[in-house]
């Protein structure tokens, strides 16, 4: 409240306003109410004081806002580090930032990597399971919890219907404690469940989800594969780069952008982003195998529908106007690749 206090008297003495910026708001008891009753004073009193709010705990964040806040505040979600961010930070190329992922207190670590997975482990995984979501919401199962996570970073790039997911988990209770536990973990800023593009909402609640790490660091930490068995390890790899994929277009779709995946029998396609009625969608492909449209194709007979589409080759290869190099991919946000019109 002090420093509110100054704030105020600053902006009495300025003729443009000014900005009060409060870090880790979150650790502060009660601060939603108190922030409330703060800025509906300054509001009475005409006092336009600009307040910017940050935390690093996701949950805690959005539920003071959405409990007092209601109609007082303006959400900036800041996700994962990208990589030329991580390039600039630390250096990282390109097989590096796909291992170790967007963490950039972990980057001074990586030249040790027992020590780097620690603080993967017991600095972001845990604390971000036990007081982002454990002590914000009602976990009957925290165990469950956990051994889903471990098991959804596994096997992320995968479809792993809630029912395999079951078969795979002890003590794993009914398909709907799954489902509600694994958006917990995504609104945790951790694991995504991409449902299925189906056209139908209803198809696509029911479809089986592909699992995503949001940051490729919790992949690679809960692997047994050191960065240079990753890399040797053409399938786990393959793996990866396509999380690393998915992870960019989930950390970086604008709002009102969803992220599915699409398939049917033997056709695929890794990713399809939805914008009002444009659909475009995304191919995760190696430069030393052929590039093909099969499953462009079958969706596009699917569906009956036009899409815009996109190859992302992880390998030097021959470029096309729908065909782009995964280090040019991540350094885009997902919207600016669907086609200006």
């Amino acid at each position: 409240m002090q420093e509110w206090e100054i704030a105020c008297k600053r902006l009495a003495e300025s003729d443009s306003g000014y900005v009060l910026a409060i870090d880790e708001v979150q650790k502060i008891p009660n601060w939603s109410e108190i922030v409330k009753g703060l800025w509906d004073t300054d509001r009475l009193n005409n006092r336009p004081l600009h307040v910017i709010l940050l935390g690093s705990a996701p949950l805690l964040m959005q539920s003071g806002m959405n409990e007092s806040l209601a109609g007082r505040f303006e959400p900036i979600h800041l996700s994962h580090w990208s990589y030329p961010e991580m390039s600039a930070l630390a250096a990282m190329d390109l097989r590096q930032y796909v291992y170790f992922g967007g963490y950039p207190g972990a980057a001074s670590y990586t030249h040790e990597e027992g020590r780097w997975r620690n603080y993967i482990l017991n600095s972001l995984i845990k604390p971000n399971i036990e007081r982002d979501i454990l002590a914000m919401e009602r976990v009957d199962k925290p165990a469950l919890l956990r051994t889903l996570f471990e098991l959804s970073a596994q096997y992320s790039g995968q479809i792993l219907s809630y029912t395999k997911l079951q078969g795979n988990l002890h003590d794993a209770g009914n398909t709907t404690t799954l489902a509600r536990y694994l958006a917990l973990l995504e609104n945790a800023g951790l694991i995504a469940g991409l449902p299925k593009y189906t056209g139908s909402v209803l198809r696509r609640r029911s479809s089986s989800p592909k699992l995503i790490v949001l940051n490729t660091a919790l992949m690679s930490a809960l692997s047994d594969y050191s960065f240079s068995e990753a890399y040797a390890d053409r399938t786990f790899w393959g793996r990866i780069v396509e999380s690393s994929v998915g992870a960019h277009l989930f950390n970086t779709r604008g709002p009102g952008v969803k992220l599915f995946y699409w398939r049917e029998q033997n056709d695929e396609v890794d990713f399809v982003l939805q914008r009002g009625r444009r659909l475009l969608a995304v191919e995760v492909r190696s430069g030393s195998k052929p590039i093909g449209r099969r499953g462009f194709d079958a969706f596009r007979k699917r569906f009956n529908t036009e899409i815009e589409t996109l190859t992302v080759i992880t390998e030097q290869g021959a470029l096309t106007e729908d065909n782009v190099p995964l280090a040019e991919f991540l350094s885009v946000p997902a919207d600016d690749w669907f086609k200006k019109s």
